[in-house]
């Protein structure tokens, strides 16, 4: 299987499963616990069908969104995720080069392997995924590098004061930096070709972090790093000044109630990423589909709503953007296909994904996704 041959995610990550050391795929594919939230997360959309209309004369379809101030020419942009230069050597560098050719947002995460400096040069406009550490001054230092790298709009991850039990990775002792039990290190033999482009690159670094924190004393797991160095105690005050600090686009991802999505709004942020981390936090959490309608009937007139977690098709994004999101964000559904083929791999996933949308607007008899409303849709 090449990656010409892969046509949906489940190709992708099929053909990842094949080429990935196992601890890299499963850090990748797996989720908390007993991974309900994270399956259920896709499996929210099946009980939702779409309506379609006929004889609309749908010609030049546009499917455009502004979200956050930022013009996309596509409704899903690449969600901020961690350590990609794991898997694939060309990391960031390929996801940024190909959001910024399909005209779409990219994030980059705290925990991102390539600087926001240089993501800038690949990618434009950028959304920095934040996490709020037990020191505020290294805090503060962190968001005055972004904002001197150009970063339009602030993501603060808010759904991670402890880190999720991913079991995957504490089978095969994930740690950044490699930590792996015996039969970790095996996976890694049996995969030749990902150590050749691991070692034959850049030596592995976290930029963002790297000349505040010693990421090289002692491995970390992923789950360790958030429990030990992010703050618990994080609170609503404490967003309240970043948001004042930041002045500008300023985001909330994680949020999945409406109480909180009333607050974010109080306290002046500009968007709010209805999420659950994929399921990698708190299994058993609701997915953020289930929760769209709800909170969208809250605020949907005073922020701007985002969807994130468990989009796998274009139909999933227009049965979002139906029910009021403003945009969608995607990890896996872009991740899978990094690791296959790097810079490539990310341009086919969005080019797919960007035909799926374009042929079900036209089935939908949509010209616009300013057409998609919940009269589109009907749960069972």
């Amino acid at each position: 299987m090449k990656l010409k041959d892969c046509y949906n995610f489940h190709d992708f990550r099929t053909l990842a499963r094949r080429r990935l050391p196992a601890p890299i795929y499963n850090y990748i594919d797996g989720a908390a616990d007993d991974e309900k939230s994270h399956r259920r997360n896709t499996i929210s959309f099946d009980a939702c069908d779409l309506v379609p209309n006929v004889l609309r004369g749908v010609k030049d379809i546009d499917m455009s969104v502004t979200v956050m101030g930022q013009k996309l020419e596509m409704p899903i942009y690449c969600s901020p995720t961690a350590l990609q230069r794991l898997f694939h050597h060309e990391g960031e560098r390929a996801v940024a080069s190909a959001a910024e050719k399909f005209g779409t947002m990219f994030g980059v995460s705290s925990l991102g392997t390539v600087s926001l400096q240089e993501v800038r040069k690949h990618s434009n406009p950028q959304v920095y995924q934040f996490y709020f550490h037990k020191d505020r001054g290294l805090n503060n230092a962190m968001m005055s590098d972004a904002k001197k790298a150009g970063v339009e709009v602030m993501m603060l991850t808010v759904d991670t004061i402890t880190g999720g039990n991913r079991e995957r990775d504490l089978r095969s002792g994930f740690s950044i930096p490699f930590s792996l039990s015996p039969a970790g290190i095996l996976q890694f033999v049996l995969k030749p070709m990902w150590a050749f482009n691991y070692v034959t690159h850049e030596k592995f670094s976290l930029p963002q972090l790297d000349k505040y924190i010693d990421m090289d004393d002692g491995a970390v797991s992923i789950s360790r790093y958030i429990t030990e160095m992010l703050d618990p105690s994080l609170d609503w005050n404490d967003v309240e000044k970043m948001v004042s600090t930041w002045d500008g686009e300023f985001c909330l991802k994680g949020i999945m109630s409406v109480e909180d999505a009333r607050k974010a709004v109080d306290i002046g942020c500009t968007g709010i990423v209805i999420s659950n981390h994929g399921g990698r936090q708190l299994d058993g959490s609701r997915s953020p589909f289930d929760q769209l309608d709800e909170i969208v009937n809250a605020v949907g007139d005073k922020i701007d709503v985002i969807m994130d977690s468990g989009i796998q098709r274009g139909s999933h994004v227009l049965k979002a953007l139906s029910l009021g999101a403003k945009a969608v964000g995607g990890g896996r559904f872009y991740l899978y296909p990094l690791a296959v083929a790097g810079q490539a791999g990310v341009e086919r996933a969005l080019e797919l994904m960007r035909m799926e949308i374009e042929r079900d607007m036209c089935l939908m008899g949509c010209n616009s996704i300013h057409d998609l409303s919940p009269e589109n849709l009907r749960f069972r």
